[in-house]
């Protein structure tokens, strides 16, 4: 028997110093058995096969025999030394047990043991949580080692000869240095002649049951508790998962992509159309909590719309949660496969039921997305590059542009929802949405007029003697008198802040006393407005915060040539909706107004002024918000004449709104609820531009600064 051992360990080692060649030889073996977890693609091949009971054999050997030689000394050996300090023993248990388990459980939908199956994988997850190191084994990753594999021979070497030539690239470290896994081992080089050549790429490992097969098995339990417990045991695995695990999980391992897989087949689920107003019934799931509540009305695929919300919300978390490797790559693969392979489509349908159904789909996912890494493939899905500014002969064939049609499309229906995506979507924390929609066509304040001197004064901006619905004291000529002005600001001699108040004070006494019905309600007051825009006021101004915005808008250069001004493709179509806000439904102009009221929050020079001040100059041909307001005015007080009885049916139609009387049809219904709305709007300008500049506040610069200021 000792002769035996002593011609093994001598054609192991080589002519190595007696005094290490039973520790290297010990360690070497070990690495042999690890290796074979890391590099082993085949789940087929019996243990037999392997020269797993060959290393085991002789690291049992070794110990034998260095147990033999110390019993004199009463010392352990360096090798069992090694044994203890590596705990070699615990892992060959761990790793016996959990790839003994791993592979009956987990593949099975429904099974009987699933309770079990999942304690076991939150032990493994707790396990890997301790000691990253197990990660390596449990997982069955190849390429976690960052070495470079050797070149494979063209024929298989027979063990003894594998290791006999192996051990001249042996390295001879200390034995604490000894559990690093560097270089390759005579028994994987050996095993991987004979085994099939590696793919490459995560599909590699769809066939395998290992811990992320069977979690993601687990997640798709019908046990909520299973299920829950499934999906916080895989957020913890990606959460500590080192460089090199991530990397294993994004290459070799089914895990981003089953996840998106699953994503989308939720979704292809889901009926064929659901009500926006359902759908947006259900904000607030979380996958914590995946279910319907209880209390919100049933509808036709409630269960299964509230599921793919969760599932959507728990791809966010993981997001968020994981690695930046799986981060980027499970954002990537839900962009990939849910918005591009399975949305896009049907956005660009002409179906109506199918764009109305995905566009309120779209709109509650953004309102749920949290994760940076997804919000910026969701806004590249939806925006694509980087815009240029647009001309107006532009037709580019895009999602945006698409998008921005539908806001105005035949189906009132599309438009509101489609108003409500890009609602969401411009309170997103990310600066690629204002600068494509609207601050791109806003550079250099092509809108403003050159030539021509800033403008002093209200009057000298408004040009309405151009306009045959206004007189040249600045009031409506249609028979009634001019709007007597609202309660004004605070006084103050301070320079720049009077401006203000004529600013508020203009979109206040832009709607006649004979079309306004809010005094007459005390729920309807300005203070309202003031309240909630200075709250949103806040809440925008902190989100664009890193942005680096100017203060003042830049600097006019008066001998640049005129050219010509084009608003963009987003704000036509929103002026022309709002152009048409005394012939349009209710919800719809509710939508117009409230998508503008964002859009003029935001605390940058160039929205400011060409939004919100009256007193710009304008280019010739150029609108602007407020100059739209003045044509819509102007038409209004020519078709209230024709209206009997016009302030009391106004009037009714306000309290049909606010739910204080019986709703019952009238004659000239939705002109009526477009003046109610106009009213309010008027209001809401004159709030967001009351809490952006106020008259105790900073000063209104309406001037530009010099140049080569800000």
């Amino acid at each position: 028997m000792l002769s035996r051992l002593g011609a093994l360990l001598q054609e192991a080692v080589g002519a190595r110093e007696p005094s290490i060649d039973l520790l290297q030889a010990f360690v070497e073996h070990w690495k042999g058995v690890t290796h074979y977890y890391i590099e082993s693609t085949d789940e087929n091949t019996p243990v037999k096969k392997t020269d797993i009971p060959w290393r085991l054999r002789q690291m049992l050997d070794i110990l034998v025999y260095e147990e033999r030689q110390q019993v004199a000394a009463g010392e352990a050996g360096p090798c069992l030394e090694y044994l203890l300090q590596h705990r070699i023993l615990e892992t060959l248990c761990t790793l016996g047990k959990a790839e003994k388990l791993l592979r009956l459980g987990g593949s099975v939908p429904g099974s009987l043991t699933e309770k079990e199956e999942v304690q076991f994988t939150s032990v493994l997850c707790s396990k890997i949580q301790q000691d990253p190191e197990l990660l390596t084994y449990i997982l069955e990753g190849k390429k976690i080692i960052s070495r470079k594999k050797a070149p494979r021979e063209s024929t298989a070497l027979s063990k003894d000869s594998a290791c006999h030539a192996d051990k001249d690239h042996f390295h001879s470290s200390a034995p604490d240095k000894g559990s690093q896994l560097d270089g390759e081992h005579c028994g994987a080089q050996a095993l991987n002649s004979h085994l099939p050549a590696e793919t490459e790429g995560p599909e590699s490992g769809t066939g395998e049951s290992t811990l992320i097969t069977s979690l993601l098995g687990l997640c798709k339990s019908k046990k909520s508790r299973v299920a829950l417990k499934a999906q916080e045991n895989l957020l913890l695995l990606v959460s500590v998962a080192s460089p090199a695990a991530a990397t294993y999980l994004v290459q070799s391992s089914p895990c981003c992509v089953a996840i998106a897989e699953h994503l989308c087949q939720l979704y292809r689920s889901l009926p064929a159309f659901l009500d926006p107003a359902d759908i947006a019934a259900l904000e607030g799931i979380s996958w914590r909590l995946p279910s319907a509540p209880s209390d919100e009305a049933s509808f036709p695929g409630k269960e299964a719309l509230a599921a793919f919300l969760g599932w959507f919300d728990y791809c966010d978390h993981l997001i968020t949660e994981a690695h930046a490797v799986v981060a980027d790559t499970l954002a990537k693969a839900v962009a990939d496969k849910l918005f591009v392979e399975t949305l896009q489509p049907q956005l660009l349908h002409v179906s109506e039921q199918s764009i109305l159904t995905s566009t309120a789909l779209l709109t509650a996912m953004l309102r749920q997305l949290r994760s940076p890494a997804l919000l910026q493939e969701a806004v590249a899905f939806l925006l694509g590059p980087d815009q240029q500014p647009a001309a107006l002969e532009d037709n580019p064939r895009t999602l945006c542009s698409h998008l921005i049609r539908h806001c105005d499309h035949l189906s009132d229906e599309i438009s509101i929802a489609t108003l409500r995506l890009f609602e969401e979507l411009l309170q997103k924390p990310h600066e690629q949405v204002i600068r494509d929609l609207v601050l791109c066509n806003l550079d250099g304040r092509l809108y403003v007029a050159r030539g021509s001197p800033e403008p002093e004064s209200y009057e000298d901006t408004l040009d309405l003697e151009e306009d045959p619905y206004f007189t040249d004291d600045g009031f409506l000529d249609c028979g009634f008198s001019p709007s007597a002005k609202p309660r004004a600001a605070p006084p103050t001699s301070a320079p720049g802040k009077t401006a203000v108040t004529e600013i508020v004070n203009s979109f206040l006494c832009l709607v006649p006393e004979e079309a306004k019905t809010s005094a007459f309600l005390e729920e309807t007051g300005y203070d309202t407005y003031v309240h909630d825009a200075y709250g949103l006021f806040q809440e925008c101004s902190s989100r664009v915060a890193p942005w680096g915005w100017p203060l003042g808008p830049a600097p006019l250069d008066l001998h640049e040539p005129e050219r010509p001004f084009f608003e963009g493709p987003f704000l036509q179509v929103l002026f022309d909706r709002m152009a048409r806000i005394l012939d349009q439904p209710y919800s719809l102009n509710l939508q117009v107004t409230s998508v503008l009221s964002r859009l003029a929050l935001f605390p940058h020079p160039h929205i400011h002024e060409y939004l919100l001040d009256p007193y710009i100059n304008l280019a010739p041909g150029c609108r602007s918000l407020f100059s739209v307001l003045v044509r819509v005015i102007g038409d209004l007080m020519q078709r209230i004449q024709r209206v009997p009885q016009f302030p009391g049916k106004l009037l009714l139609v306000r309290k049909q709104l606010m739910g204080q009387v019986p709703g019952e049809q009238l004659d000239h219904q939705i002109l009526l609820q477009g003046v109610v709305v106009l009213e309010e709007f008027c209001k809401e300008l004159a709030a967001i531009a009351f809490v952006k500049f106020p008259p105790h506040g900073p000063q209104l610069n309406l001037s530009p600064p010099p140049e080569g200021q800000v």
